[in-house]
């Protein structure tokens, strides 16, 4: 039971959606990982609960959240608004949606594979002459890199199975923001659409359970040792 076209192009908006998402979630989520396992400061735990509000709050309340900032009267809205750009009911307003569930599963596994990173190694190339960025390209960064991968592709996992942000946000559109779990979510109103369901279904879980074992590859392979994993 091979996939139909309009199924091979659900499932290819899908991954581009999750790929947009995780691109442009990596630089934020790299930041936030720093400051919080490298710097103290008054109201770290605020943004730390900020960071991960995502994973408690019903994700329609975040859909909620991000229709009202980026409609034209918000102030996401008001700013795209002045460039000619629109995301609502578009797929970059589902990747938009995508990257933020998807944040704080980054977050936590870039934060861990920072926190391992021996403190004493960087102080030792600070003493041999290396300034902070090349301490950081030459030493930080690829002693945590697994980490930060295991963090993309978990971050890539959770995309493909959003749902209820992007829902709320964007709607449910064909060809535009109808990614795996919507299709899914259409089929079962359908008829008949039980085939269907298990199709997508099948392609979901295949995808997402490579991107879970990769990922807890990578945090293995990262040296984090016990308590190290990012699931």
């Amino acid at each position: 039971m091979g996939l139909s076209g309009e199924e091979w192009g659900i499932v290819g908006l899908s991954i581009e959606v999750s790929l947009a998402a995780i691109l442009g979630a990596l630089p934020i989520a790299f930041a936030l990982a720093w400051v919080l396992a490298r710097q103290r400061f008054p109201g770290k735990v605020l943004l730390d609960a900020a960071v991960h509000l995502p994973l408690v709050l019903p994700p329609v309340v975040i859909g909620w959240l991000l229709l009202l900032a980026f409609a034209p009267d918000g102030p996401g809205g008001r700013v795209l608004g002045a460039l000619g750009i629109s995301v609502l009911f578009r797929w970059t307003g589902a990747a938009i949606a995508a990257a933020v569930m998807a944040l704080p599963l980054m977050v936590r596994a870039m934060r861990l594979s920072l926190e391992a990173v021996d403190p004493r190694l960087e102080q030792v190339a600070r003493t041999l002459g290396a300034g902070p960025l090349r301490t950081f390209a030459t030493i930080t960064l690829p002693l945590a890199s697994p980490g930060v991968l295991a963090g993309v592709v978990l971050g890539f996992a959770r995309s493909l199975g959003e749902f209820g942000a992007t829902i709320t946000f964007v709607s449910n559109i064909p060809d535009e923001t109808r990614t795996l779990p919507l299709a899914i979510y259409a089929a079962l109103q359908m008829p008949g659409g039980d085939t269907t369901v298990w199709r997508l279904a099948a392609v979901s879980v295949a995808l997402s359970l490579a991107a879970l074992v990769s990922s807890e590859a990578l945090s293995r392979s990262a040296g984090q040792g016990r308590g190290g994993h990012v699931l």
